[in-house]
């Protein structure tokens, strides 16, 4: 075959490969919001403000349903292969991504009073006058407020692992399924249009420049501080187990250049097991700590949700108490748990969370999916990475003897494989 034919067939496939790619559509939506706002017509540009106001709604809706759907299989699942070592390994991993979110809030509070300056911004859309206003809204209440969703989704998760209800099981599995759908294809698909019009928004608005100039010192920082953050975990991992550090580290560098490529910890699963038994960690060990951190352990993740949430209430002036950050936290370790396995999945999970305890309205919803999925690919890096550290930890606390409780300590292997794309 000529060498022309070559040419076309391999830059058609990276072509394809790349537009498929939803940091892609985010990124080409960020930049036609832009530059159809200098010139765009009012009329046209309520057309996406209508869009946005619906799409809006439905998140509201969705959410909930969304937070119950996913949770209550991930309760019940780790219920049910609820051995000691499973236990540990959760706790271990949920206390890694809080601490996470914790390192996120000091660096916070004490740079970007600095960092992003003493300059606010009101509001991402002045609608004066009837000015960007959408032609029509639609309510669409929720049936449950987000935290009724969560405390149900912990009672009904809970109750199906005492009493062994094999058939709820199955039916929280498929309706986890029916959401996943929901999320797959209509929820993700139409993000790329929900940002498009806060763009437009913004740049019609004036408020365009400030925003991006704040955000991109906020998306810097949230790389290093992932960076910074895998230092830490192996340096203290490094010291429990005797090993050291940076090499152990040096070690894992191949899981987290695939993460980066593929933005999925599922998908780097394979790599990130080889990795951890180069550094010594039994088989037994990292077949079962490496599939199960790769659903519950979001440590990067946590790091740039945080990071942008603060940014946004820095930069808007909101009035949110430490206490109410610190709840946030809490409960954002919960839903990573949760995070569905679709690129950008880690945020929308998190989209209740910053609405009812942080009061975030639409437009800086949008603004934090935006900067989240720009840099999508070093969180989960981070996430894969820091599983070696915790597959290390484990190994060294049970000193290889899983293996003894492995029949009763490994969980669905589907519930682990479906959901962490984040």
């Amino acid at each position: 075959m000529p060498g022309g034919v070559w040419w076309h067939i391999v830059t058609t496939m990276t072509f394809k490969k790349l537009a498929g790619s939803l940091l892609f559509r985010i990124v080409v939506a960020i930049i036609l919001g832009i530059v159809f706002s200098l010139f765009f017509p009012e009329w046209l540009a309520r057309v996406f403000v209508t869009f946005n106001g619906l799409f809006s709604n439905f998140l509201d809706l969705f959410i909930p349903v969304l937070i119950f759907a996913l949770i209550t299989p991930a309760i019940a699942g780790i219920g049910r292969g609820a051995g000691k070592w499973l236990g540990l390994t959760a706790g271990i991993a949920y206390a890694s991504t809080i601490i996470s979110g914790l390192i996120a809030f000091g660096v916070a509070a004490a740079s970007y009073s600095w960092l992003l300056g003493d300059e606010k911004i009101n509001t991402l859309v002045d609608i004066d006058e009837g000015a960007l206003s959408p032609y029509f809204d639609i309510e669409m209440p929720a049936p449950f407020e987000v935290m009724t969703a969560l405390i149900l989704a912990f009672c009904v998760g809970l109750a199906m692992t005492a009493v062994k209800s094999d058939t709820l099981h199955t039916a929280a599995r498929e309706l986890e399924s029916v959401v996943m759908k929901v999320i797959k294809t209509f929820v993700i698909p139409l993000l790329p249009v929900f940002v498009f019009g806060v763009f437009l928004s913004m740049g019609m608005n004036g408020n365009l420049m400030d925003v991006i100039s704040s955000f991109a010192k906020v998306l810097v920082l949230a790389v290093i501080m992932t960076i910074l953050l895998l230092l830490a975990q192996f340096l203290f991992v490094g010291v429990i187990a005797r090993r050291n550090p940076l090499k152990a580290l040096a070690t894992m560098m191949p899981a987290y250049a695939t993460a980066l490529g593929t933005s999925s910890s599922a998908a780097t699963i394979p790599v990130t097991l080889e990795c951890a038994k180069k550094n010594g960690v039994p088989d037994n060990v990292a077949g079962f700590v490496i599939p199960l951190c790769a659903t519950i352990h979001l440590a990067g993740s946590m790091m740039k949700i945080t990071l942008f949430a603060l940014a946004v209430i820095h930069m808007f002036d909101m009035d949110v108490s430490t206490g109410q950050i610190i709840g946030f936290l809490l409960l954002l370790g919960i839903m990573m748990v949760a995070a569905p396995g679709v690129p950008g999945g880690a945020i929308m999970a998190a989209v209740g969370v910053l609405q009812t305890n942080l009061g975030f309205d639409a437009d800086q919803i949008a603004l934090m999916i935006a900067a989240y999925i720009a840099i999508d690919s070093f969180g989960t890096a981070a996430n894969v990475t820091g599983d070696g550290a915790i597959s290390m930890l484990i190994n060294k606390l049970s000193k290889g003897r899983i293996s003894a409780t492995a029949d009763e300590d490994k969980i669905d292997t589907e519930g682990v494989l479906n959901t962490s794309e984040a």
